[in-house]
């Protein structure tokens, strides 16, 4: 039985949470497939973060049927709420980042709300968050406070620079955390400024670590790991991004080698790259192994090429890129994208279209695998809800599969209802704290 400890005597437990067992979690709607149970069900995940990594890595457990308290400010909520929308006022990023979640408003800048988020995590199994490091220490939460409240808690703390070090005071987002781990210098054309990629990589690989880390911490526990210390992972956002660069430093150790930018192509990494098609699309082609080489070579109709014993080798193919990818793009812009991809994938040579939103809609393999879920979403306040597609869920598990329950929700809309069932806070209780806006 899982007690909770107040920091301090302002206000006992009773007449916080109405009761110091474990409240259990709330119950997901029906499955789809066969009424099995999502691998995480009983898990439950309080999320003390905004914007992406943190709410990426809470993510991937709700998917997985954990439940997922979302603390959003009662005012504003996440700013990602109005990141790139054109109507209403809830993003389908925020309603695809924050799906499957429950939202609570609760004031943390505020005793009355922190005592109450401390009491959320004393009924939980884990807490994530993405505040700058020493936010939580000094509203009266950090990793000391939480586990003395709840000591098997498991803690993830995700940042721009860690929790130590020199820099750890730094405000840091992704971009910058792709910029100092080193991505952003080898991204895009080498006579041009480097570029960012269009897509949050840095905040979604720390997620992905975010939730990774959760996961090997509660599983240790689940088999009696003995742990010193509080159960607390530190992923640092640049360092999430440091670790995709493979053997950059080892390379500059080994051979004095910088990487530079090289227009989308990994070096020494030859023939691979994006080649135009005669209908003005373009396809991406793998040809780099020695065997697939071949096969590419005889496919655009240079099986000289492919049979040449000194192109077998990585290095000479890297030596002779401008005349390999020439030879490639004439050929390519001869055939539609269409025509060069079933061409290519009948020789056994990796190629796919490079697909924009509109393409992806269409392709009968993503519709396959589950990757386009439509759901119905309220797209604008008081209007009716519109069906969206929103991504699957990945990973797929045989026998245990995510499940997309419902959409990012509206600010506050389970509020009431979780602060009800797992701190058995009546409604007179409610009412006063909406009116000193706590809530």
């Amino acid at each position: 039985m899982r007690t909770i400890t107040r920091r301090d005597a302002r206000v006992t437990a009773p007449s916080t949470v109405g009761t110091s067992t474990r409240a259990p979690v709330t119950p997901v709607p029906p499955h789809s497939a066969g009424d099995r149970p999502l691998p995480l069900e009983g898990i439950r995940v309080l999320e003390l973060g905004n914007f992406i990594a943190a709410p990426f890595a809470t993510r991937v457990l709700a998917d997985f049927g954990a439940e997922v308290i979302k603390i959003e400010r009662p005012d504003t909520g996440d700013e990602l709420r109005g990141w790139r929308r054109s109507r209403g006022t809830t993003s389908m990023m925020f309603r695809t980042i924050a799906r499957n979640k429950h939202s609570v408003t609760l004031d943390l800048r505020v005793d009355e709300g922190r005592d109450i988020a401390l009491a959320l995590a004393a009924q939980c199994d884990v807490v994530v968050e993405n505040f700058r490091p020493g936010t939580l220490e000094r509203w009266g939460l950090g990793p000391d406070v939480l586990t003395k409240a709840a000591p098997d808690l498991v803690i993830v703390r995700i940042s721009g620079y860690g929790q130590t070090g020199p820099y750890r005071d730094r405000a840091g987002f992704g971009g910058v955390a792709e910029a100092f781990g080193g991505l952003r210098h080898v991204t895009g054309y080498p006579d041009r400024e480097p570029v960012r990629p269009a897509a949050p990589v840095g905040d979604s690989l720390a997620g992905l670590y975010g939730a990774i880390s959760a996961l090997m911490l509660l599983l240790g526990k689940a088999r009696g790991k003995a742990h010193s210390g509080p159960r607390v992972a530190d992923v640092a956002l640049y360092e999430s991004v440091f670790m995709t660069m493979e053997s950059l430093i080892a390379d500059y150790d080994a051979y004095g080698t910088v990487r530079e930018r090289t227009a989308g192509n990994l070096p020494g990494v030859v023939p691979s790259g994006s080649y135009p098609t005669a209908d003005g699309q373009a396809v991406m082609i793998g040809g780099n192994s020695s065997g697939v080489f071949s096969r590419l070579m005889t496919a655009v109709g240079r099986p000289d090429l492919g049979e040449e014993p000194s192109l077998a080798d990585g290095n000479a193919r890297a030596e002779r890129e401008p005349e390999l990818n020439g030879i490639i793009r004439e050929w390519t812009g001869r055939h539609t994208a269409a025509e060069a991809v079933a061409e290519l994938s009948e020789a056994g040579v990796p190629a796919g279209p490079v697909y924009d939103a509109q393409a992806i809609t269409h392709d009968a393999h993503y519709r396959a695998r589950g990757m386009l879920v439509p759901m119905k979403v309220a797209v604008e306040d008081g209007q009716e809800a519109e069906e969206i597609r929103l991504p699957g869920v990945v990973p797929r598990i045989e026998g245990a599969p995510g499940q997309l329950r419902w959409a990012g929700p509206d600010l506050g809309e389970h509020t009431d209802d979780i602060l009800g069932t797992v701190l058995g806070l009546d409604a007179q209780r409610l009412a006063g704290l909406r009116d000193r806006k706590v809530i």
